[in-house]
């Protein structure tokens, strides 16, 4: 096990990704977090503290649960429970960033565009992650990149975050 981001790491890396949308925007007006349950979430409401003492402008953060949008559905759970969307508001025509941990194959990032394109136009989507790993299998890349690391198929990057895991860490773990 290596520890890639200590809590002050990951701190100062959200904060910059904070500063990156800021400055990816002329007006945060029509910008929506869309936090993907469940650490996605959290970073969502972090990213949303740091904008807010940047710029003392409050986003909207919403949560996507994508459960039913993954095509590896079948192989995850023999009786998925149907959960109601947690989507508050209307996100038509809003720049949303999808907030996730970390960015892999590229799977779940389909997933929640799928998930939001069944209910929504949206003007755009971005996509910030904490970690980039590599290793895609579908055309998607990150617009707001925490960290690349680069990793064996063999390896897994494990995000620790307080209000999960009870501490604030990124680790790569070897198989």
């Amino acid at each position: 096990m290596k520890t890639i981001m200590d809590q002050e790491a990951m701190n100062r890396t959200l904060k910059r990704i904070a500063h990156e949308i800021i400055e990816h925007h002329k007006t945060l007006d029509n910008v929506v977090l869309v936090g993907i349950k469940t650490r996605g979430e959290f970073l969502a409401e972090r990213i949303k503290t740091k904008i807010q003492e940047i710029e003392s402008v409050e986003l909207p953060v919403e949560v996507l649960d994508i459960t039913f949008y993954r095509d590896d559905l079948s192989k995850k759970s023999v009786d998925p429970q149907v959960k109601e969307q947690m989507i508050m508001g209307d996100l038509t025509d809003q720049n949303i960033v999808i907030v996730d941990d970390v960015l892999y194959t590229g799977r779940t990032v389909r997933a929640a565009m799928d998930a939001l394109l069944d209910q929504y136009r949206p003007a755009r989507i971005q996509l910030a992650v904490l970690v980039d790993r590599g290793h895609r299998e579908l055309p998607i890349r990150a617009d707001y990149v925490g960290k690349n690391i680069p990793t064996a198929k063999s390896e897994q990057v494990s995000v620790r975050l307080s209000e999960v895991d009870s501490e604030d860490s990124v680790q790569l773990l070897k198989q």
